[in-house]
């Protein structure tokens, strides 16, 4: 069964150290009682927690499916972990991507409008080192495809970025990373630079010291469920009906949670209120079939993730 590709024994120390500076216990729990809303309870237990490589304990990564699925990590030696995501051999697509912000990664040291001087000519896309390439689309052009239900006069998908490139700014090689067509799923132009586009753009105002110490993401489309697929591309490429976000703040010693749950329509929502798509992450999860947070001690996870979502709406500011 695969769970992690397997990483030299250097490179894991730097992952485990690069960036995190006096917040290790942002991205692992390491044996910290976090003074959360479940005070008073056994915050050791942890039942469903990832086991064997220790980067799987960060608090970002979703519990990993095994089987055909394989946990890829992104990194780089300057800002250690970038992004991870899971992705299925077998449906030849990401189940999801996860990543976090902190204060030293949310650093602009690098424009995108930089890629035009380089030799992909402002066209960075290419396929991901560390997965087949006869399981990635072609990385020129969209993603193709003949149908679109809903009588779309657009036969062509864009590249959505799943870990947004501006979310990832602090090098060109942190920056690179995200062209990976492993980081890409189809979307429709309208969708893609309308209510997700508006939804990133959120995550990256959240994205701030006075809001958290560590805010941790998770995003991806529906890829397990025929009913939750829309299509497939003429290269037989998942397009998912639904894409999700799920984040965890943590601020000093507490956390809340936010789920995100939209459906891929070929029609532009921008003008919507975020809160329309908000929904507690026991119910993304029941959605999804995708356990978020289960590194957290059970008695933090369930509290952060079964909240109302008129409290989430007031602890993360949306009306």
């Amino acid at each position: 069964m695969k769970l992690l590709r397997f990483l030299p024994l250097l490179l894991l120390v730097s992952l485990l150290t690069a960036s995190c500076g006096d917040d290790e216990n942002d991205y692992y729990l390491g044996g910290k009682k976090p003074d959360t809303p479940a005070s008073g309870s056994d915050q050791s237990t942890n039942k469903n927690k990832n086991t064997g490589n220790i980067i799987l304990s960060r608090l970002e990564f979703p519990k990993a499916k095994g089987g055909l699925s394989e946990v890829i990590v992104h990194s780089t030696t300057s800002y250690g972990v970038n992004y991870a995501i899971e992705w299925d051999h077998s449906l030849r697509a990401q189940r999801w991507t996860a990543y976090a912000f902190y204060k030293t990664n949310s650093v602009t040291h690098w424009s995108r409008g930089n890629w035009e001087g380089t030799e992909w000519g402002g066209d960075p896309f290419q396929l991901d080192p560390m997965v087949p390439y006869s399981e990635q689309p072609p990385v020129r052009g969209e993603f193709s495809s003949s149908y679109y239900p809903g009588g779309s006069s657009d036969d062509y998908f864009n590249r959505g970025h799943i870990c947004a490139s501006q979310d990832r700014m602090c090098s060109k090689e942190v920056n690179e990373q995200t062209f990976y067509m492993t980081n890409m799923m189809p979307q429709v132009y309208s969708f893609n630079s309308g209510i997700w586009e508006k939804m990133e753009k959120q995550v990256r105002n959240w994205n701030t010291n006075s809001f958290r110490d560590t805010l941790f993401v998770v995003k991806g489309g529906t890829i397990d469920r025929e009913e939750q697929i829309l299509t497939r591309t003429r290269n037989k490429f998942i397009v998912p009906r639904y894409f999700f976000m799920a984040l965890l703040c943590k601020k000093g010693t507490t956390y809340k949670a936010l789920g995100f749950w939209v459906e891929h329509l070929n029609t532009n929502r921008s003008g919507d209120p975020l809160s329309m798509y908000v929904v507690n992450i026991d119910e993304l999860e029941q959605k999804t079939g995708i356990d978020f947070f289960c590194n957290l001690p059970d008695a933090t996870e369930e509290i952060v993730e079964s909240q109302t979502v008129e409290n989430i709406k007031a602890f993360w500011g949306l009306k």
